[in-house]
């Protein structure tokens, strides 16, 4: 049923086979249904600083490094550049809201998912825009047996967020994965458009309110409605392999 979007990808990057070893996943929207959560905590902390960020922002900008989108945000609002340090205050401000928020929930049928793929024998990364040392804890326990620290990169890995390429090729590497031997799955436009620029076939589970059409136009090879309808087509697309 997928084929034609696998050799389409194919195609667009002249590989001439897709056998998957691995798979990529983004944190928030992904594993944990804790956008909502980041939206209000992004809106409430920039408002204290006079900038403004409003909840669908959020989820345009998830999955950059923070103190990159507060960077972005101050040129684009203030009309001026703000230094590392203003940034990173302004950013533990947000983490600090964050942290009061209500504990966010595993996304339902991904973990059910994350046990499918493991048994398969492939390896599972995770891949994302965070620093925050406890929620990247909480990760690996809460995941426990199937996400290890030394296969997550987070935003210290890296010197360049998304949707530069950088932290997905990270992902490739730790691996030991080429991007036609990976799957990224990503629900934020940013992060569909760093995999795609890494040359990994990209899966979109929209779980926030934007159009599916946003993904797919960032390059998308898929997107579905939820992490279920993935997980049950998953067989369908990561335990086959396709020649060009």
């Amino acid at each position: 049923m997928y084929e034609k979007e696998i050799q389409k990808y194919m195609k667009r990057h002249g590989f001439e086979a897709f056998c998957p070893k691995a798979v990529l996943f983004d944190m928030d929207g992904v594993l944990y249904d804790s956008m909502p959560n980041h939206a209000r905590s992004w809106h409430e902390s920039m408002k204290t600083f006079g900038l403004e960020m409003t909840p669908e922002e959020a989820y345009l900008y998830e999955g950059m490094r923070g103190v990159e989108t507060i960077k972005m945000l101050a040129r684009k609002q203030w009309g001026r550049e703000i230094s590392d340090e203003e940034s990173q205050r302004m950013y533990d401000e947000k983490s600090r809201i964050f942290s009061l928020c209500p504990a966010a929930n595993i996304m339902d049928s991904v973990m059910e998912l994350q046990k499918e793929i493991k048994a398969a024998g492939l390896k599972i990364v995770v891949v994302t825009g965070s620093g925050q040392r406890s929620l990247l804890d909480k990760l690996v326990k809460e995941f426990e047996g199937l996400v290890s620290t030394g296969l997550i990169v987070a935003s210290f890995d890296v010197s360049r967020g998304k949707p530069d390429p950088e932290p997905y090729i990270k992902g490739l590497e730790k691996a030991g994965v080429k991007p036609w031997e990976a799957i990224v799955v990503e629900n934020a436009p940013l992060g569909v458009r760093a995999a795609v620029a890494a040359r990994i076939m990209t899966v979109a589970v929209n779980t926030g309110p934007l159009p599916d059409k946003q993904l797919a136009d960032e390059g998308a090879s898929m997107v579905f409605g939820s992490m279920a309808d993935f997980k049950n087509t998953w067989k369908e697309i990561g335990l086959k392999s396709f020649q060009a």
